[in-house]
């Protein structure tokens, strides 16, 4: 379900990304060119969001035979930075392809400079900073919004 799930939101936010990055620096972009970097925001999303449920599903397995419970934004939170962990060094590769600054060059190309460089981790701290935020409030959201509907609806 993860898998299918990252390359729903990969169709519908590939373009976006494309146009964000260009746009991050400084670079033109035409219409035309709204899919540059499309398969590899499909690929890097598909692993995220399966990457995501699968250590959701591991954590809760551990909190029960510890049992123990965390609170939804920790779950979700520790979860997506595992996830986006992971898949790092795919999003740097995605960045780079749709930065209109490496025309050319293959995916295998980009991963191994990116990993040359030095900049296969690259902005890792502001995007878990993000993605711990961003993802533990969404849970905690889903979570209220959830226990209401089923008051709501009288189902426990």
């Amino acid at each position: 379900a993860g898998f299918f799930g990252g390359i729903g939101r990969g169709v519908v936010e590939g373009p976006f990304e494309m146009v964000k990055v260009r746009r991050q620096v400084v670079s033109g972009w035409k219409f035309a060119e709204v899919f540059q970097g499309f398969g590899t925001t499909l690929f890097r999303n598909s692993f995220l969001f399966s990457s995501f449920v699968i250590y959701m599903d591991i954590l809760k397995q551990q909190l029960v035979q510890r049992d123990m419970e965390l609170p939804p934004f920790l779950k979700a939170g520790i979860c997506a930075n595992l996830a986006w962990f992971s898949v790092w060094p795919l999003d740097v590769v995605k960045t780079r392809r749709q930065s209109g600054k490496y025309e050319g060059k293959s995916l295998i190309w980009l991963m191994r400079d990116s990993f040359k460089t030095g900049d296969m981790y690259r902005g890792l701290g502001a995007g878990m900073l993000r993605s711990l935020f961003a993802n533990g409030v969404s849970m905690e959201v889903y979570v209220l919004v959830e226990k209401k509907l089923k008051e709501e609806c009288g189902h426990e």
